[in-house]
């Protein structure tokens, strides 16, 4: 990864992050009524409700949720956002979101309702670690890469981390970050098959 690569970061690199926290922000400052109307549910997507598959993950339960979520995209888009175009990083975020709804549908009919954006960070870091794996494989490369790693397992056996389980008002729903972690890393694999540039995605 190298320190002179986070230091290239150019103000190009930040259009994407800030347009997804311009929206996030959005939809957070409409108030806790939207939230009803836009997570998340099971039942209502079933019965029609198909929105709720996009919107469920723009959503947030409090104040200090979408924090979190916030802290999250900063963190990510630094560290990651040079690595695709925003054309590119929409398409990421595209095969997060669906990789995650499938994954609720399919393998989690217990899960009534969800609400966030931390499952699509998760696939944006596994598609921001597969670019950097692609362009190096320096030490603290591999160090990042093994903790992401880390993290998903810990949450898989343990549940969530204790900073992150303590400081929200709802159970952190796990299997999200890993459904993300997986449309990420296929949307990076893909991706790292075809030319970065104006002529491509």
């Amino acid at each position: 990864m190298g320190l002179k690569r986070l230091l290239s970061f150019r103000s190009v690199d930040a259009v994407f992050p800030l347009a997804v926290l311009a929206v996030l922000s959005a939809v957070y400052l409409a108030g806790p009524g939207a939230v009803g109307v836009l997570r998340y549910e099971r039942l209502a997507v079933l019965d029609g409700e198909a929105w709720r598959l996009l919107t469920g993950h723009l959503v947030h339960a409090d104040a200090a949720h979408f924090g979190w979520n916030v802290l999250g995209v900063l963190l990510v888009g630094f560290l990651f956002a040079r690595e695709y175009s925003p054309v590119q990083w929409l398409v990421v975020l595209v095969a997060s979101t669906v990789a995650i709804d499938l994954g609720f549908l399919l393998l989690e009919p217990q899960l009534e309702w969800y609400v966030g954006f931390s499952g699509v960070l998760h696939g944006w870091m596994a598609a921001g670690l597969v670019a950097w794996l692609r362009s190096t494989r320096d030490p603290v490369t591999w160090l990042v890469a093994g903790l992401f790693v880390a993290k998903l397992a810990w949450e898989h056996y343990a549940g969530a981390l204790p900073f992150t389980a303590t400081s929200l008002s709802l159970p952190v729903v796990h299997e999200a970050h890993t459904y993300g972690a997986v449309g990420g890393l296929a949307a990076g694999l893909w991706l790292g098959r075809r030319p970065r540039g104006r002529a491509s995605l």
